[in-house]
């Protein structure tokens, strides 16, 4: 049993309650333990999931949030730089799961979120288990 850290992006609380219904239903469904944290925003996922990487209290990570392309050029940065921090993290062996949603409108961002629809979510809980696997196999 892994015991995987949830850190959500709260900018959008109302679509990541259903990223997080999904990646809390995904993670018990395979029988594992979690605990969530909360940032802000989609910019400060990789610093807190490194924070937590520091601890050796996890397995995996899952990070999710909404990012929405506004009127400004900030959602490139949001989300380019969201994703390649989390890159990052991974390339130095840790298993997380990508649930950063980057999206055009909110129509787009409610049914990548909703559970019950694509489940983003739960694809990026899966994600970071499948890479825990990857893991463990390969570190023996």
């Amino acid at each position: 049993m892994a015991h995987v850290l949830i850190a959500e992006a709260r900018f959008y609380a109302d679509l990541n309650d259903q990223l997080l219904a999904g990646t809390r239903a995904a993670l018990d469904a395979a029988g594992h333990t979690h605990e969530t944290v909360t940032v802000p925003g989609a910019l400060e996922l990789p610093a807190a999931i490194a924070l937590a990487v520091e601890s050796g209290d996890y397995d995996a990570y899952v990070a999710i949030g909404v990012v929405i392309r506004g009127e400004t050029y900030h959602f490139e940065i949001v989300a380019g730089e969201s994703a390649r921090g989390l890159l990052a993290l991974t390339m130095d062996g840790i298993a997380i799961g990508n649930g950063i949603i980057t999206v055009e409108n909110r129509a787009q961002a409610e049914a990548r979120a909703d559970p019950a629809r694509k489940d983003k979510g739960g694809e990026a809980a899966k994600a970071a288990l499948a890479l825990l696997d990857l893991q463990q196999k390969f570190r023996g």
